[in-house]
């Protein structure tokens, strides 16, 4: 029908103001809207095979597995040997300790796959220390949130495996290697943003320590870096598949967990199964009823109509992708990741693809995108752990925040015009042809 679309946008939206919970937003918005040209038993029906279908996929196995090995590593002791580890190599540079928060984020977020998760373990530890050193803790809380959001593009990243899923193909493998480079692009620009912001309030710089220490340190964290080595590698010579990583790493977080660092005995092991399962379940029931809008939207031909109203604004590619990015910026502050990925692949993907845009390109443009939403008003779920860990309020840690979504913003807009910065990595390793 003619008004399908702004009717499922409009329940939708709806069911969101009365605080129906998202999941159940999107089932309910897509059933009234198959009602208006499916009888209802039909529809029902149809609902519940899209949901079943949209789950009946092996790649999603791999979620479980790295949602559980992520919940070990945050409460594995991996968290400060990174940070020890990051001291060691930068902690004497201006602006030393804000530069450590960042890299240990990225570390930590490349090895748990979780911003939340990235935000409590660094940022409990690194913004007290911070403010013990004579930092803002508003400017440290700001730093911790953004630099939490690095791990949602670099590898084991959940979201990326969703969006292999949504696009409908796309390898997982060329995904994961394509988002190191656009990853350490954002962290390299939050360092510089936070070297500069050091430098101008003149913040103190650590001394150097001993050669002895930082190879004490180096050999502490060591065994937790492996991990990133030991699932990457595996995947890029092609011993195991995505899922197969996702078991592997189970495996060797409990090692390293329960048998290395020893910060895990056995009877935390069900709490830890219990939190795995929790998540689990939450993002499953995500991707289900977004499968099923997903068809709705291919059954109305909605993204067809939303690429051609696109394309009659401007056929200049480059205006196009900036209203792209702006529209997911909205959205992101605003919806979830996983609902977000599951809801406008379908819809943007086909717009970027009569752009050129490879659908590669696109998903670690998406992610990037929705990654800022993360830490942005007024929904993002990480801003508010940050400035609950950092004991503060929202008003106070925006003004700090500013320049460092400046400096996301700016590498964003490289990923999106220069396609080779995420395409790159995966073409060279062979698992990406365009």
């Amino acid at each position: 029908m003619e008004y399908s679309g702004l009717i499922l946008l409009g329940v939708f939206l709806l069911l969101l103001v009365l605080h129906v919970p998202i999941s159940f937003s999107i089932g309910l918005a897509t059933l009234v809207t198959m009602l208006l040209s499916i009888d209802f038993m039909p529809a029902l029906t149809t609902l519940a095979q899209r949901m079943v279908d949209g789950l009946n996929s092996f790649a999603l196995l791999a979620i479980p597995f790295f949602v559980l090995s992520g919940v070990i590593m945050g409460r594995g002791g991996i968290a400060r040997r990174l940070i020890d580890f990051a001291m060691a190599y930068i902690g004497m540079l201006p602006g030393g300790l804000a530069l450590v928060n960042v890299a240990a984020c990225t570390l930590f977020g490349g090895i748990s796959g979780s911003a939340v998760a990235t935000t409590s373990a660094i940022g409990s530890f690194m913004i007290p220390e911070m403010e013990k050193k004579g930092y803002d803790r508003h400017f440290a809380t700001a730093v911790t949130t953004a630099s939490a959001t690095t791990g949602m593009v670099i590898p084991p990243s959940n979201i990326l495996i969703i969006f292999a899923i949504a696009s409908g193909g796309v390898s997982i493998s060329a995904l994961f290697v394509a988002g190191y480079l656009p990853g350490i692009l954002v962290s390299l620009a939050l360092m510089t943003v936070c070297a500069i912001f050091a430098k101008t309030r003149g913040y103190p710089v650590i001394a150097a320590l001993p050669i002895s220490e930082v190879v004490k340190r180096t050999w502490s964290a060591l065994p937790a870096l492996v991990l990133i080595v030991l699932v990457m590698g595996g995947i890029i010579s092609g011993i195991f598949t995505a899922t197969e990583a996702g078991a592997i790493a189970v495996v060797y977080s409990l090692i390293l967990a329960m048998g290395v660092y020893r910060q895990i005995g056995r009877q935390e092991l069900s709490s830890v199964l219990l939190k795995t399962a929790e998540v689990t379940s939450i993002v499953m029931m995500l991707i289900a009823v977004s499968s099923a809008m997903s068809w709705i939207l291919a059954y109305e031909n909605i993204p067809e109509v939303i690429t051609q109203v696109l394309l009659g604004i401007s056929d200049n590619p480059i205006i196009i992708l900036l209203i792209i990015n702006l529209m997911l910026l909205f959205v992101g502050a605003f919806m979830d990741m996983t609902p977000a990925v599951l809801i406008f692949t379908p819809i943007l993907l086909p717009v970027a693809e009569s752009l050129g845009m490879t659908p590669l390109h696109f998903g670690i443009m998406l992610v990037m995108n929705l990654s800022i939403g993360l830490c942005s008003p007024p929904v993002g779920s990480v801003l508010f752990v940050g400035c609950s860990v950092g004991k503060t309020s929202i008003a106070k840690v925006i003004p700090p925040l500013l320049p460092l979504y400046a400096a996301m913003f700016f590498v964003l807009m490289i990923v999106t015009y220069v396609p080779g910065v995420s395409e790159w990595l995966p073409t060279m390793a062979g698992l990406y042809n365009q």
